[in-house]
């Protein structure tokens, strides 16, 4: 499963910009795909929450760490 898990670095974006390029961005993986998404701004877990169930994307985790939130999604 290694091979199809990818990151997306969007620290240092505020909202609503972590989630709109994400959007973005998540369009160019396949069906099953792994992206971890790396972001600062509070709100953001929330906001890729409503993403996925709008997209029927898996959003499988919602990290905190210090400086950081990790956010993991199963296209």
């Amino acid at each position: 499963m290694k091979n199809n898990t990818h990151e997306l670095d969007l620290i240092g974006l505020k909202c609503p910009l972590p989630v709109l390029r994400a959007n973005k961005k998540l369009k160019e993986f396949s069906k099953n795909e792994v992206v971890n998404i790396l972001v600062d701004d509070p709100s953001a877990p929330e906001d890729f929450k409503i993403l996925c169930k709008t997209k029927k994307y898996k959003l499988i985790s919602s990290e905190k760490k210090t400086n950081y939130i990790i956010i993991t999604i199963k296209i």
